[in-house]
């Protein structure tokens, strides 16, 4: 009986690993997000916003879509997150004005945090060692309680901020948990403020409940997350 010979299977070549991308490709990116974003500043700051949303509100039950969407554009423009809940209150009342704000900023938050993604992602671990680097996985140890933090507190504009979380190592999933949670108390709040404002006469101590909630709801987390950071840095002394 013969022997058969087997060739040998022929070795397997390995995929390139990806290139992390270059400076002058990420500033690139940077500068054509930049001039995207204020171009489109430029021309919100023109249009007759007064007469869009009378438009938007003869749309009927679309109005809230509608309304989302464009606030959701704003706010990826850095048009302030505090205008854009008080006038969706204003619209269309308390309730649905504040569900209405809420989806604005989730559409704004997932929309900026994939533009910055595009745009930048890398950018903080590309400096590796340096502050930078270190913010990033300070961010994402921290995770969702960070995304927390940073969105009660008023750093920056929303939608800038959704921009620099893009370009850190923090997951979407967390990022856009942490946001909607973070969003909930003062789309209530100032949609309650803006309802309240185009109707006066329908205050009354249970239309300012959610406001009181929403605020007493940040303090509370924020508070704790102050005493958690503390306690975290008894045990752990640099």
């Amino acid at each position: 009986m013969t022997d058969t010979l087997i060739a040998p299977p022929a070795p397997v070549e390995a995929l390139p690993a990806p290139q992390p991308m270059g400076w002058k490709r990420r500033m690139i990116r940077v500068g054509t997000l930049a001039a995207v974003v204020g171009a489109l500043a430029a021309a919100a700051a023109l249009l007759p916003l007064r007469d869009i949303g009378n438009a938007i509100l003869d749309m009927g039950h679309a109005a809230p879509v509608a309304i989302a969407v464009v606030g959701g554009l704003l706010l990826s423009v850095l048009v302030p997150r505090t205008a854009i809940t008080l006038a969706c209150g204003a619209l269309l009342g308390a309730a649905t004005g504040a569900m209405t704000a809420l989806a604005a900023a989730v559409i704004a938050a997932t929309a900026t945090y994939y533009a910055g993604r595009w745009a930048g992602r890398g950018a903080l671990n590309a400096r590796a060692g340096g502050r930078l680097a270190r913010l990033d996985v300070w961010l994402n140890r921290r995770g969702l309680s960070a995304v927390l933090l940073v969105r009660f507190l008023p750093l920056a504009p929303f939608g800038l901020i959704g921009y620099a979380y893009g370009t850190t190592s923090v997951c979407r999933k967390r990022y856009l948990l942490g946001t909607t949670l973070a969003s909930i108390p003062s789309a209530v709040s100032y949609a309650v403020i803006g309802a309240a404002v185009a109707n006066p006469h329908g205050i009354n101590p249970l239309t300012l409940a959610p406001a009181a909630i929403g605020f007493a709801l940040t303090t509370t987390i924020v508070w704790r997350w102050k005493r958690s950071a503390r306690r975290e840095a008894a045990l752990n002394p640099a």
